[in-house]
């Protein structure tokens, strides 16, 4: 039962040991990939922007605070 759980991991971890490892330090060092330097990094091994901020219409133009709704 228990290593039913752990086999979707384990194929994870043989088809990119890499890319596995970044991701399991980085979730363990609770690196959050949309800071920097992070995220500067992961831009230059990718060549390009992999995060771009949301526009303020994007979010109705309140960045902060709550926000009220109305239900029918």
């Amino acid at each position: 039962m228990f290593l039913d759980e752990l086999i979707p991991v384990v194929k994870e971890l043989m088809q990119q040991p890499i890319a596995f490892a970044g991701g399991f330090f980085s979730g363990l060092l609770r690196l959050n990939l949309h800071e920097d330097p992070v995220r500067s990094w992961i831009d230059d091994q990718a060549g390009s922007t992999s995060y771009t901020a949301p526009s303020a219409e994007a979010t109705n133009a309140k960045s902060t605070g709550p926000q009220s709704i109305s239900i029918d």
